[in-house]
């Protein structure tokens, strides 16, 4: 590494210690980097001479008012509401580091989901964030294949489903889903609602927008040529590996608020994955592939 390269990392280090809101000593830094305290003074005291630093015996601070909107925590938290907190091994300090590195592109390229436009939607968007927040009941009208329909509810949570944005929301005592896209003349009421912490808890651990409470256990059965993408990650929602098969196969299980949840999977995993409880998913599934191919 170059004399250069070893200025650069120990700077950086310095900045991101400092924007974390640490106090620096000068005699550990001289320990950590390898360097006498003057290289650690001049940098603090010449190269940092741009920042707003406070020095209290002998450790130094940024000013409280100067520090980063950003910390590892708050990026830690925006990681796990975006859903990239598993999409790479391990989030650490160093990790991020390294990727706000611009030498970290030619090393990795990310293809993630498609998603929708709703820049037209922004202020609609942020309506409900609104409410949701000071769990306000919303009046809107909501596009559905036979009409509108207008619709009041008690917003709850905006999800992310595949690219998708959706409102979870209950009406009526149902917890249901709309597609923010088919959202209309949305009225935020003066009416507020105390949240339900049993839905809260629901909507937490479910990774579907079918949210019918009355869900059906289905048991698949995958082949050994399909078991390891099953294996490798999670191909149904709430998915479960219930037996290894002597053949190398799976038994797998998941719940399901309606065939129309699991069977397009099943379809495309043909005949790879076939519906081993109920049976009745199985055979409907069946029939309705002997019709088509009757056409």
């Amino acid at each position: 590494m170059s004399s250069h390269d070893t200025l650069v990392r120990r700077l950086s280090e310095m900045l991101f210690k400092l924007n974390q809101g640490e106090r620096l000593d000068p005699t550990a830094l001289a320990e950590e980097f390898g360097v006498n305290i003057r290289t650690i003074q001049r940098d603090l005291n010449e190269r940092f001479a741009y920042l707003p630093l406070e020095k209290h015996d002998r450790l130094y601070a940024l000013e409280p008012s100067y520090l980063g909107r950003l910390t590892f925590h708050d990026i830690n938290r925006f990681a796990s509401l975006s859903g990239l907190a598993g999409l790479f091994p391990q989030i650490d300090q160093h990790f991020l580091r390294e990727l706000f590195d611009h030498r970290m592109q030619e090393a990795m390229l990310i293809h993630g989901h498609s998603y929708e436009d709703l820049s037209q939607q922004w202020e609609l968007f942020k309506q409900l964030q609104q409410a949701i927040v000071q769990h306000r009941q919303v009046i809107f009208i909501y596009q559905k294949t036979e009409g509108e329909k207008e619709v009041t509810v008690k917003p709850y949570k905006l999800i992310n489903h595949t690219g998708i944005w959706y409102l979870a929301a209950v009406d009526q005592d149902k917890v249901k889903s709309y597609s923010v896209a088919k959202i209309q003349k949305l009225f935020v009421s003066q009416h507020t609602f105390p949240p339900d912490q049993t839905i809260l808890d629901m909507l937490q651990h479910e990774d579907s927008i079918w949210l019918n409470k009355q869900k059906t256990e289905v048991i698949l059965k995958i082949s050994v040529k399909a078991a390891h993408y099953f294996r490798r990650r999670k191909l149904i929602a709430g998915q479960v590996i219930e037996k290894e098969l002597e053949d190398g196969g799976l038994l797998v299980s998941g719940r399901f608020a309606h065939p129309n949840q699991i069977l397009p999977i099943v379809r495309y995993w043909i005949p790879n994955v076939t519906i081993v409880s109920p049976e009745a998913w199985q055979q409907d599934m069946e029939q309705e592939l002997r019709d088509y191919l009757k056409q």
